[in-house]
């Protein structure tokens, strides 16, 4: 049963919000786009700083609206908020140590999306590291070791994460050695994600539900974006310009994980707009065009927002 509940009047907007999108974008073919959109209504049980247990939150069913959500997408770094809730879970069951030079990675995995920072990352979840092509036995051992994280987010038995793959590091130009033999030879096993999976990984990073209240508002902290110009300006990889963020009043607040390689541009938000409900969004973008289109996600996000704006009055 998936975490949200289908909404007769988000179904209607959402509808609406994609049709406007398809008329703006003509380039943008439907099945180059895939959207997940969550509304929380009164009383919010998010953003609370771990005011309600595991249990009374997830009895909590948001109105939500989906496009495509189910289908398996290259995440590119959103896949760094998966990593990010593992590592958390590691530490809060002392499964590792903490270190000066682990929370330095954590932050830039996120705050940077360092793909270098998410590399140690996985090499502290999983044991593994990076290097030559291996042996067939040794490599099978490997392999399992590397799989760790996928088997920790299928014990939690969400039928969102059924399909998922969370396993491969993030790299620039691309894996070499036993990095690229894991990818398989057609690529195969490169790291997949949906957008309903991500948006149920974020609302229990937002409830507070994810490793353990406190280590969820760390999470959140890493996870803020500023909407102002002159540090977007000044900052010319940002995770706001060109994504999500670009279509916010800038008195919005933000918490989010883009994704951006040369054939997907992603993104993944939390959002506060003044005096209206809080809402969730994942919007994932395929193709190589799309891929340099700035306009597409802040088009959505504005749509979006105005849609709140709304439901909200």
């Amino acid at each position: 049963m998936v975490f949200f509940h289908k909404d007769a009047q988000l179904e209607e907007v959402g509808d609406r919000i994609l049709e406007a999108t398809w008329s703006a974008f003509p380039g943008l073919v439907r099945n180059q786009l895939a959207l997940t959109w969550l509304v929380y209504d009164p009383p919010v049980p998010i953003n609370t700083g771990g005011a309600i247990t595991p249990e009374e939150f997830w009895k909590y069913s948001p109105r939500g609206f989906s496009y495509r959500g189910v289908e398996c997408i290259y995440p590119a770094s959103v896949v760094k908020l998966f990593y990010l809730v593992a590592i958390q879970e590691w530490l809060e069951r002392g499964m590792v140590q903490p270190s000066a030079e682990l929370d330095r990675a954590m932050r830039d995995m996120i705050v940077d999306s360092s793909n270098d920072a998410t590399s140690l990352v996985i090499d502290v979840l999983t044991g593994t590291t990076s290097g030559p092509e291996l042996s067939s036995g040794p490599f099978e051992t490997w392999k399992y070791q590397r799989n760790l994280v996928n088997r920790y987010f299928q014990s939690f038995g969400w039928e969102e994460l059924q399909t998922i793959n969370v396993c491969q590091k993030p790299w620039c130009d691309g894996p070499y050695g036993r990095e690229r033999a894991f990818y398989g030879e057609l690529m195969e096993n490169r790291n997949m994600l949906t957008t309903i999976a991500t948006a149920r990984l974020l609302h229990s990073i937002i409830g507070g539900v994810a490793a353990s209240s406190a280590r969820s508002q760390f999470m959140m902290a890493f996870m803020a974006r500023s909407l102002n110009p002159d540090v977007l300006l000044a900052d010319s990889e940002n995770q706001v310009t060109g994504f999500l963020g670009s279509g916010l009043p800038l008195d919005a607040r933000l918490w989010s994980k883009a994704g951006l390689m040369s054939r997907v541009r992603h993104d993944a938000a939390y959002i506060e707009l003044p005096n209206c409900k809080p809402y969730l969004l994942v919007v994932f973008t395929e193709g190589p065009e799309q891929s340099k289109n700035e306009s597409i996600l802040p088009f959505i996000s504005q749509q979006i927002a105005e849609a709140v704006r709304s439901l909200s009055a």
